[in-house]
């Protein structure tokens, strides 16, 4: 990962909770969710990008986003191993 820089941004009440919620929902911090939306954001959309250049984009959101479907079945897997072991 590059080096971090710190900066300091005002937000309203209602960016802070969805921030803090998308960051729950995916197991991390509210900065990495800051990030990835930073890296995502295109202003010129995608229209100026070539076919190749788009598959690459969606095989790497693809990728991240079945990574993220594992990590969240493993917690659900564990905890409803839990709450059987917690019901016997």
């Amino acid at each position: 990962m590059p080096q971090l820089v710190r900066k300091q941004i005002s937000l309203s009440d209602d960016n802070v909770k969805k921030l803090e919620m998308l960051a729950t929902e995916k197991g991390s911090s509210v900065a990495e969710i800051v990030r990835l939306a930073i890296d995502a954001y295109d202003p010129h959309g995608a229209s100026g990008m070539q076919v190749p250049e788009l598959m690459e984009l969606v095989s790497a959101k693809l990728k991240e986003a079945i990574a993220s479907t594992r990590k969240a079945n493993r917690v659900v897997s564990k905890t409803l191993k839990n709450l059987d072991k917690g019901a016997a």
